[in-house]
């Protein structure tokens, strides 16, 4: 766990937990910038994306709202073979082609530090 505040990684219940788990931007600062303890990644192309990677939607193409965690992919190249779970209306392995958004970012896991 990184106890930080604002920019770290830890839950410890639904009211004690950082604004990286809940908040897209906060998400996104935290993996791109995170030189300590807990998971770090960088930004990609959807052609680079893993399983367990993340994807986050902006719905009005400034604003990114929404992330996702790639469960399956089938074809790097066809949002309609790249698969998701996610809690807002609890999905799993629903294609991103079923949503309907302005811009897509892919965050990659590199990796965790301990």
């Amino acid at each position: 766990m990184n106890y930080k505040k604002v920019l770290g990684w830890y839950y410890i219940n639904g009211n004690n937990k950082s604004p990286s788990w809940t908040g897209v931007e906060y998400l996104y600062n935290f993996l791109i910038n995170n030189k300590d303890v807990g998971p770090f990644g960088k930004e990609v192309t959807m052609g680079k994306i893993q399983l367990g990677d993340i994807a986050q939607l902006s719905f009005d193409g400034v604003k990114y709202e929404h992330s996702l965690i790639i469960t399956t992919i089938k074809n790097l190249y066809d949002l309609s073979e790249i698969k998701i779970a996610s809690h807002t209306f609890d999905s799993f392995d629903k294609p991103i082609s079923e949503y309907v958004y302005k811009n897509i970012r892919f965050i990659h896991i590199q990796g965790v530090r301990k």
